[in-house]
């Protein structure tokens, strides 16, 4: 059994978490997987970046799902790109934190709703990707405690690598109280500009510690990747040839090579 849950996870904002998920669920997604995405920011960016809505008056969101109104099966919507559904998100998420406040097995809350979907024959998802929120949250909390395995998106900038210390550390809490099987899938270089030397500095120092962890395709800066979203498409389908759909599309590859590997190991 492959490992299907995979949150996309960096707790510093704007280094590219909802833009990968996008893509890579697009291009999962291309090569015949079914997936589903589960947006966990309350800014809903990957609703609307899949062309969907994150307007307020909607229940059928994931914070209906951990707030316990309704059941994951009911809140699943189709995008308008084929072998890919989502659940969507919206502001309302921002106050399940204190609103479950009282729950002590909140934590589980998303694991359990994925189990059942999981479980059901009829959803078979190949993959679930989920989108976190920036922050080690409750909400991140939960991704972490319902996921297989994680892919951290690095921006190649000064600092990043410290953040990444505070995260593993998260990791390490989680797997050794909550989840133990948890492991970092892979990490991805995002932002990365080839005329700036310290993108190459911080490359370096990612693979020399990372190993092979770190994924061979680099996300380059790239002005298609970011005029994507505001057309609610990912830019693997707004604009194939560009640099930055040329780096996702080789990242789908890389990913979908990992659990080939798994599967000939077996």
């Amino acid at each position: 059994m492959h490992k299907k849950v995979i949150s996309v996870i960096n707790q510093k904002g704007g280094v590219g978490k909802t833009t990968t998920v996008i893509n890579l669920a697009a291009g999962l997604s291309i090569k015949g997987k079914k997936i589903l995405v589960i947006d966990l920011d309350p800014q809903g960016n990957a609703t609307t970046g899949l062309g969907l809505s994150n307007n307020i008056n909607s229940d059928k969101t994931i914070y209906s799902v951990l707030n316990g109104n309704r059941k994951i099966s009911d809140v699943i919507q189709k995008t308008s790109f084929s072998n890919l559904s989502l659940v969507t998100s919206n502001v309302d998420l921002s106050g399940l934190e204190v609103e479950t406040a009282g729950d002590n097995r909140r934590a589980f809350k998303l694991k359990d709703e994925l189990t059942s979907i999981l479980n059901d024959s009829r959803a078979s998802y190949d993959y679930i990707l989920i989108d976190c929120p920036p922050s080690l949250s409750l909400l991140t909390i939960m991704a972490l405690v319902a996921s297989d395995a994680l892919v951290v998106p690095l921006q190649t900038e000064f600092f990043a690598l410290e953040g990444l210390t505070q995260l593993i550390k998260t990791i390490d809490r989680i797997k050794s109280n909550l989840n133990p099987s948890l492991e970092i899938r892979g990490i991805l270089l995002t932002m990365f500009d080839k005329r700036n030397k310290l993108s190459g500095e911080v490359e370096m120092e990612a693979r020399n510690f990372f190993k092979e962890k770190v994924y061979s395709s680099v996300v380059p800066r790239n002005v298609r990747l970011s005029e994507a979203p505001s057309h609610g498409m990912p830019v693997l389908l707004y604009d194939k040839i560009c640099p930055g759909s040329k780096a996702y599309f080789k990242l789908t590859e890389e990913f979908l090579d990992q659990d080939k590997q798994v599967e000939s190991a077996a």
